[in-house]
């Protein structure tokens, strides 16, 4: 056998090489362009971030968040935006809230709520008629101090954080008002349940704190619901169980469309005036438009619509529609609280 032939069948002999197995990849779910509000119950001890958290997983979407943040004590309407309703926030945020709460009396704590530690206490006990009385003090425009355990910046950094590191925190009296303060129910001598109806900024727990001291006594939180914030209401809420439960329904069974509320939703305040095409490419151009006819408004602002759609948020200068905030809504996106049509 030559010596090309040995050296030939010598390679023939060789084990073949191992292939490199190819590392297998992992897609990320694609996220949809979704819009609208979705009004969350939000559950017992969990915070407003954790909420805004559950809610993109659910709905898989790029963008939300929460419009007024709810501690983690409390419970009820967090509403939570998604994709351009986001530019809507601060509509809800400055609207009226409505809140049940219930107070410990006898006992002041660090956090205004029973999270806290025991700071002071008193052994006088406030009668249905004294609590009563006391009602009117605390309605109508007010100075409060918020807590020392709030989301408040000093300084460039929250008051929660620094008064967890153990330093002092003193927060200025701030205005807020107090539309409305009813005493729903004395339970026993050492609870009572309100309800308020009161502004942006109004911090329950240094209500609660405020009215112990007026009556003689001290007082905090150990109950606290929202009812309502602007214009989403009791009726609206829904669980994170009801909207886990949608998005796992079957084809032609109620989905998670059912639980999206338009982006509109938070703007009921502003009048709807409806526009033609024209007018909606020159409002997404950010150019304006000339009103027309003897109806039409002179000032103020206006939500420009098109059919369902909601093209801008508007004022009206010298008879015309200044766009000032502009929904992006391209094409291709998914509105879940409009019907879709047929593919």
């Amino acid at each position: 056998m030559s010596e090309n032939g040995s050296i030939q069948a010598e390679q023939d002999q060789q084990p073949a090489k191992p292939k490199k197995k190819k590392k297998q990849q992992f897609r990320a779910k694609r996220r949809t362009d979704i819009h609208g509000w979705v009004a969350l119950d939000k559950p017992l001890e969990m915070t407003s971030t954790q909420a805004v958290g559950a809610i993109k997983r659910i709905f898989n979407v790029k963008k939300a968040g929460h419009a007024g943040t709810l501690d983690p004590l409390a419970t009820g309407c967090l509403p939570i935006a998604l994709g351009e309703a986001t530019k809507t926030v601060s509509y809800v945020m400055d609207g009226i809230k409505l809140y049940e709460f219930k107070v410990r009396w006898g006992e002041e704590t660090s956090t205004d709520d029973a999270e806290g530690e025991l700071i002071d206490s008193s052994s006088h006990r406030p009668s249905e008629e004294e609590i009563e009385a006391c009602l009117d003090h605390f309605t109508g425009e007010i100075m409060q101090v918020p807590p020392a355990f709030s989301a408040i910046k000093v300084n460039g950094e929250r008051a929660y954080d620094l008064a967890r590191d153990g330093e002092e925190v003193k927060l200025a009296a701030r205005p807020i008002t107090v539309h409305d303060l009813e005493l729903v129910e004395v339970p026993d001598e050492d609870t009572a349940i309100f309800v308020a109806e009161c502004s942006k900024g109004t911090y329950v727990r240094s209500l609660a704190r405020d009215i112990g001291r007026h009556l003689g006594t001290r007082g905090h939180v150990i109950g606290l619901r929202r009812l309502c914030s602007g214009p989403f209401s009791e009726e609206m809420l829904i669980s994170l169980e009801s909207l886990e439960d949608l998005s796992h329904s079957a084809p032609g069974e109620p989905g998670l469309a059912n639980a999206l509320l338009p982006v509109q939703t938070a703007l009921d305040d502003i009048p709807a005036l409806a526009i033609n095409r024209n007018a909606v490419a020159r409002l997404r151009r950010g150019q304006s438009v000339l009103l027309r006819g003897n109806d039409a408004p002179i000032d103020g602002f206006a939500l420009a619509m098109n059919g369902a759609n909601p093209i801008a948020i508007c004022e009206i200068v010298a008879g015309e529609l200044c766009p000032r905030r502009v929904f992006n809504l391209p094409e291709g996106s998914v509105d879940l609280s409009t019907p879709q049509p047929n593919q």
